[in-house]
């Protein structure tokens, strides 16, 4: 691996406010969520996924999200995004003066049936709408594509059928995309042949890659990512989050996982880790459980702090 191809700088995409609380069981007070959005700011992250705008009956844990950003757009430096499933979804967005949204898909029409109850076309019927008022009002647009290495009901995804949906995001004008590791199963050869098939039809500088670390691979898929140029990746604060698909999940990539790669390779973050320590400790101690992050175990061992 020629590791002086592998970029100077690295933006981390955090989202542990969304996608690592929308699985937990305990629903948080708009002020916890938002003093840890606030901690993570302070550790050095500028891009944050702070809520999503749903129904409360499907998601609880985003019932509040409105108070939350309210709380949240008053931090400086930091960039927060809201995800956004549907045009009410958007309206309440552009409500609240949203500088950010995500719209998702996926490459399978199994999942997205289970997901949102609508095909993968459909979805896409939904979602131009969303990105056009978007636009027209200067909000910019991100992509997530979920299931891009793997489904839980069709098994393995096409690298082509990846690039398809991608390819549709990019032309409706989504400034970049997220490929979801949706169910932890991607390994660095599929990563590998995934990229390679999309550099080939679009520009690598508009892909990020979200991976779940559910097989203990995400950081080997990093390494990949690096190679190929990639300098977006999405984590989560002491890899909160699950994958209610894959029993013994264990969610996403720890952003102090990520972040201690990355510094080890000379590659700038502008993340303290130190600080994402502590904002990983706060809202673990919140939520009454432990982390998953090999780092912040170790940090916190090392620092005698339980």
């Amino acid at each position: 691996m020629d590791f002086s191809s592998f970029p100077k700088k690295v933006k981390v995409v955090e989202v542990g406010a969304r996608d690592g609380l929308q699985n937990e069981p305990n629903v948080l007070a708009a002020q916890t969520k938002a003093q840890f959005i606030k901690l993570l700011s302070e550790a050095g992250l500028r891009s944050i996924e702070v809520c999503s705008f749903v129904r409360e009956d499907k998601i609880p844990q985003m019932a509040n999200a409105e108070e939350v950003y309210q709380e949240v757009k008053k931090i400086k430096h930091a960039n927060f995004s809201c995800l956004v499933p549907n045009m009410k979804g958007f309206e309440k967005a552009l409500e609240l003066g949203v500088k950010e949204i995500a719209v998702f898909t996926s490459t399978s029409d199994s999942f997205n049936q289970r997901n949102t109850n609508s095909s993968v076309s459909k979805s896409f019927e939904i979602i131009e709408p969303v990105i056009q008022e978007a636009l027209k009002n200067n909000i910019k647009v991100r992509g997530y594509v979920s299931t891009a290495f793997g489904c839980p009901y069709e098994g393995s995804i096409a690298p082509q059928k990846v690039l398809e949906v991608s390819s549709k995001l990019l032309e409706l004008g989504c400034y970049e995309i997220s490929l979801g590791d949706t169910i932890g199963v991607a390994t660095p050869l599929l990563v590998n042949s995934t990229l390679e098939l999309l550099k080939k039809n679009l520009e690598l500088q508009r892909i990020a890659l979200h991976f779940h670390d559910t097989r203990g691979m995400a950081l080997s898929n990093v390494l990949v990512g690096l190679s190929h140029g990639i300098s977006v990746f999405d984590s989560s604060a002491g890899g909160l989050g699950g994958c209610p698909y894959a029993r013994g999940a264990t969610g996403n990539l720890a952003t102090e996982d990520l972040i201690y790669l990355l510094h080890s390779l000379n590659i700038e973050t502008g993340v303290s880790l130190e600080r994402l320590a502590m904002a990983s400790r706060y809202i673990h101690e919140a939520l009454g459980k432990k982390s998953t992050s090999k780092f912040l175990q170790s940090y916190l061992s090392s620092k005698d702090i339980s």
